[in-house]
């Protein structure tokens, strides 16, 4: 068998060419992670290399996503109570809630289709079925409006009891110059579901879809350094609308 001749002493690295080496290496490894590493990951940019490379900005998305996810998750394993409807304005009239809306632009679900059946027009405006007249005196139509603040870094929960199938028309809008994260999802039964996020949003409207009976709706955030005021607006046949802390 054939050994292979062992180094001499003369061929082998002296001491301070490894030290130089490691040298190197840890300024190399130093440098990377105050230019890279930091920002990228973390929005840290010491030197200013992170902004100029666009890596800053997404540390910084990095850093919000991983809060947001944390106190999402808190959310959902707490005990969620119930902020009493007297204190948020739940089933008020919406000309009741008009007078006191924060100056945004209006908000409201899509107007009705023009058929000649007033009472299932109604129904598909509100929750894009059109139903029988028997299933419509069964299903209790409600219209209902919430407005919350959101001070720097606050989130808030707001969610309507659904069952699967069923549809609600939403309009939610922040106070002018604001804009908030948000997650429209739903739980309940075991299962969850995530339906569409968003970042700096000012506003979204459109229709919720139940996948499945539970609780079904939005989670905001404000990422700005002012508060903003949220007003949402819900019409449908969903039998409660809640905000969850």
């Amino acid at each position: 068998m054939y050994n292979s001749d062992m180094p001499t002493r003369a061929e082998l690295p002296s001491t301070a060419r490894l030290l130089r080496s490691t040298g190197i290496a840890l300024v190399t490894a130093s440098a990377l992670l105050v230019t890279v590493v930091l920002p990228s990951e973390y929005g840290i940019d010491p030197t200013g290399v992170g902004s100029a490379l666009n890596l800053t900005e997404m540390g910084e998305i990095k850093m919000q996503l991983a809060e947001e996810a944390e106190q999402d998750a808190a959310i959902n394993a707490a005990n969620r109570t119930v902020v009493p409807s007297g204190t948020e304005g739940v089933n008020r009239s919406v000309e009741q809630n008009a007078a006191e809306l924060p100056s945004v632009a209006p908000v409201a679900p899509p107007p009705p289709p023009s058929v000649p059946d007033e009472q299932s027009s109604l129904l598909r405006s509100l929750t894009g079925l059109l139903i029988s007249p028997a299933a419509a005196q069964a299903a209790e139509m409600r219209e209902d409006e919430m407005t919350i603040t959101l001070e720097p870094g606050e989130g808030a929960e707001i969610k309507l009891t659904m069952v699967e199938g069923e549809v609600a028309a939403f309009a939610w809008a922040v106070s002018e110059g604001g804009a908030v994260n948000y997650d429209t999802h739903g739980d309940g039964g075991g299962q969850s579901i995530s339906y569409e996020k968003g970042r700096s949003v000012a506003s979204d409207q459109g229709q919720l879809t139940a996948a499945f009976r539970g609780k079904h709706g939005w989670f905001w955030r404000n990422r700005g350094d002012e508060t903003v005021s949220l007003t949402i607006r819900t019409s449908g046949t969903y039998t409660a609308i809640e905000r969850l802390v």
